[in-house]
């Protein structure tokens, strides 16, 4: 089965390890399909971000079984890849590049909001 570049490749996968893999090391955190290999993955993420990979590692999360009432439910089969880019790349999916949130920035002792004014 042959597989587009946009096929394989997902979506990334948005959470505080793959934030840090993201800032701190250089490695995007992805989910690709789960027929994609290694080879593909890294051929996608080349021609679709200009970038050049050093090195690609998968992981494959089975499916957990739940009980939904009285059914049993298997959740899908979940496959994510981490690519390491090569010394001179780099790559912000998540949105992160230069931003510093202050969670503390509305609540100083000034009103923001004009609600009795």
């Amino acid at each position: 089965m042959e597989l587009s570049i946009y096929q394989i490749i997902q979506g990334p996968v948005v959470s505080d390890k793959a934030y840090k893999l993201n800032k701190k090391l250089n490695k995007l955190v992805i989910k690709v399909h789960p027929q994609a290999n290694k080879p593909s993955i890294a051929q996608a993420i080349e021609k679709l971000f200009n970038v050049k990979v050093k090195n690609v590692r998968t992981i494959v999360r089975k499916g957990k079984r739940r009980r939904v009432k009285k059914k049993i439910v298997v959740d899908p089969l979940i496959k994510k890849a981490i690519v390491t880019l090569k010394e001179g790349y780099s790559l912000d999916l998540i949105g992160q590049a230069g931003a510093s949130v202050d969670v503390r920035a509305g609540q100083s002792g000034e009103s923001t909001s004009s609600g009795g004014e």
